[in-house]
């Protein structure tokens, strides 16, 4: 019998792509590449799909044996972090023990055990848990943290740190009240153990790392960011997350004179930044920001903001302003005087502005410039409430779609 046309193109869509480690390609190819994959999906796949008009979900949510499919997740990702494999390409790993007693020497069984090993390793859950870290969670390249079909909360302790590693995948964790850590020995891998400093405090900090996708996780209330990604970190996608209560809520970029930020590529697509959210989303610095189809309901500062001359490409999110007419701006423009400001990069392309909210555009819009800052195509921003509706970590049960 002959193979439908239909089955051939679901096939070839779904077959894994060549991953290197070596820099992100050219940006403007990533763009071209995305949309076309989402035409196409859209297309010929509509029998497959959920329906959501998020390409990322309708990836892999649609599918009822997604437990069983679990590293398919890993073909899904868009946007900067697109090649962020996590451990696809590895033995699936059962975290089935919440303690950690011991970071220095990890029991088997421990989610701490599972990261720091050098092989790939697509890391699950056993059953519902809460695990509070004695020290910050540092991970190994190549490793995925899959919540799914679990209720797992990273909480009341330091949480996940992503130093000068590569490929990882965090996906559906509760991670919030975050602690700092440090003054102690941490081990990174099987061979090696260090002195940690005091660390920031951060929900999940990236510092150095690289091809990095954080998505669908709900975050709240650390003690210095949700996300942080500084020290040259660069091809992240952080995408459908649900932030809440916190006040900075993501710095991109470490400091104004740090300028091996200048070419971080950060794509921020499809969260919700939700209640009790002040400011940071993100803060940028240097690189290169395509923040695409947002729904920001809250912010009591500013949403977008940055210094050190920052690309920011504003495309199709949602700008719900507070009531308070002295804080309508989506935008600040930091530590520098208009003189400065007017050259920076920063377009406002299909935003849905309400209640008030105005976004203070700068720079000559060179196309360069933004077609580094481009990694997908927006979708019209009148969708955004129901592309992020199931923003946060899911309730995935076995057998059924999530």
């Amino acid at each position: 019998m002959a193979i439908p046309l239909s089955l051939l193109i679901l096939l070839a869509l779904l077959a894994p792509s060549s991953i290197s480690s070596s820099p992100v390609q050219d940006p403007e190819l990533v763009v071209q590449e995305v949309q076309k994959s989402i035409n196409a999906s859209r297309r010929n796949l509509g029998y497959l799909s959920c329906g959501t008009g998020n390409p990322i979900d309708d990836c892999w949510r649609c599918d009822p044996n997604w437990e069983k499919n679990r590293q398919r997740l890993a073909d899904c990702a868009i946007g900067f972090g697109k090649q962020a494999i996590g451990g696809r390409d590895g033995k699936i790993y059962v975290v089935t023990d919440s303690s950690d007693n011991d970071p220095v020497n990890p029991k088997p069984g421990t989610l701490r055990y599972a990261v720091i090993q050098d092989e790939p390793l697509w890391i699950i859950f056993k059953s519902d848990m809460t695990i509070k870290l004695k020290e910050e969670l540092l991970m190994n390249s190549f490793k995925t943290i899959d919540g799914r079909g679990a209720n797992v909360h990273i909480a009341g302790g330091p949480c996940i740190t992503i130093q000068y590693v590569t490929s990882i995948i965090i996906h559906g964790l509760n991670i919030h009240d975050c602690k700092q850590g440090g003054n102690a020995y941490v081990r990174d891998s099987p061979g090696h153990y260090g002195w940690r400093t005091i660390s920031d405090g951060d929900g999940v900090s990236i510092f150095g790392g690289s091809h990095i996708w954080v998505d669908h996780c709900s975050l709240s209330n650390c003690y210095d960011g949700l996300i942080d990604a500084i020290h040259g970190s660069t091809a992240i996608t952080i995408s459908n997350n649900y932030m809440t209560h916190h006040d900075k809520v993501m710095l991109l970029g470490h400091s104004d004179s740090y300028t091996q930020d200048k070419n971080m590529q950060v794509t921020i697509a499809f969260n919700h930044f939700g209640e009790g959210l002040v400011q940071r989303m993100p803060r940028c610095r240097h690189g290169y920001f395509h923040v695409v189809n947002n729904d920001y309901s809250h912010w009591e500062m500013y949403a977008l903001g940055g210094s050190a001359s920052p690309t920011i490409n504003s495309q199709g999110n949602r700008f719900l302003a507070p009531n308070d007419n002295f804080n309508k701006e989506v935008t600040k423009h930091e530590d520098a005087p208009q003189s400065d400001w007017k050259n920076w990069n920063w377009r406002s392309e299909g935003d849905l502005l309400l209640n008030g909210a105005f976004f203070t555009p700068s720079g000559a819009g060179a196309s360069s410039s933004y077609a580094k800052a481009s990694s997908l195509s927006a979708r019209p921003s009148t969708l955004v409430s129901t592309i992020t509706a199931a923003a946060g970590s899911l309730k995935c049960k076995k057998g059924s779609r999530c």
